[in-house]
C-alpha cells in the first residue's frame, strides 16, 4: 500500500482531481487530496496576502496530520509549484513525483518568471479593480461559483520555489503533458521532463488530464507507487 498526496492547480479545488482518487483508493492506497488555502472548499479563507509559502506549508501541516511517512506526490498545472517546494523540504519522504500539466520551476524561479506573455498579461489586467485576486484564466465576465471555482491570489505566482537539492533525490518522476491545450504554457516543461529522462507520457485532452484521461493519469500514478 501506497500513500498518495495530489495538489489542484489555480482557482480550483480539490474536486478538479475527480475520479482519480477514488481509483486509487480502490486499488488499495490511502490518498489526500489536499485543498490549498483560499481556493475551492477553503473559499472563505481567501486574502490578497496568500502566497506560495502558505500554500506549501499548508499541505506540508496535512500531510502530518494524515501521518503519512513516505509518499507519492502530484501536482496539477499551479499545484506543480506547490510540489516543487515541498519536494524540497520533504524529498527524502517522497518515492515519486508527478507534474500533471504543471509548471516545473528550478529553485529561484516563480511561476512568472517561466510562464508566457499571455499569461502575465492576463494576471495582472484581471486584478487591475479587485488588487491581488486574480480571475481563471481565459474566462470572460467570470462569476465566482462558491466552493467550486474563485479567485486566485495573485502573490502565490510571484513569489519563487525553493530548492534544498533534496527533490533531485526522488527516484521516480513522472510528466503528463496534454496536447490539446492551447495556447499552453506547459510545452517547455515536457520537454525538461523529457530531456532528463522522465517517465512522459502524452494524452490529447484540455488541460483537465485527471478529467478527461483518468485512465492515463491513475495508470501514471500506480507506477510510481511500484
Amino acid at each position: 500500500m501506497a500513500n498518495f498526496v495530489l495538489v489542484h492547480g489555480a482557482w480550483g479545488g480539490s474536486h478538479t482531481w475527480a475520479q482519480v482518487p477514488a481509483r486509487l483508493e480502490a486499488a488499495g492506497h490511502q490518498v489526500l487530496v489536499a485543498t490549498l488555502p483560499g481556493l475551492g472548499s477553503r473559499q472563505a479563507e481567501l486574502h490578497p496576502g496568500i502566497t506560495l509559502n502558505d500554500h506549501v506549508s499548508d499541505v506540508e501541516r496535512q500531510i502530518a496530520e494524515a501521518g503519512f511517512d513516505r509518499f507519492v506526490l502530484a501536482g496539477h498545472s499551479y499545484g506543480g509549484m506547490v510540489i516543487t517546494t515541498l519536494a524540497s523540504r520533504l524529498g527524502k519522504r517522497i518515492d515519486g513525483i508527478c507534474y500533471v500539466d504543471a509548471f516545473l520551476p528550478a529553485g529561484g524561479e516563480s511561476l512568472w518568471d517561466i510562464t508566457g506573455e499571455y499569461e502575465r498579461n492576463w494576471y495582472i489586467d484581471t486584478q487591475k479593480h479587485k488588487p491581488g485576486y486574480v480571475d481563471p484564466i481565459g474566462s470572460i465576465d467570470f462569476k465566482l461559483v462558491p466552493g467550486v471555482v474563485g479567485y486566485h491570489p495573485l502573490l502565490t505566482l510571484l513569489e519563487a520555489a525553493e530548492s534544498s537539492g533534496d527533490e533531485a533525490g526522488i527516484p521516480k518522476k513522472s510528466y503528463i503533458y496534454a496536447t490539446d491545450y492551447q495556447p499552453t504554457p506547459f510545452t517547455r516543461f515536457a520537454e525538461i521532463a523529457k530531456a532528463e529522462g522522465w517517465d512522459y507520457h502524452e494524452t490529447a485532452t484540455d488541460h483537465f488530464v485527471m478529467q478527461n484521461d483518468p485512465d492515463l493519469t491513475t495508470r501514471v500514478l500506480l507506477g510510481l507507487a511500484d
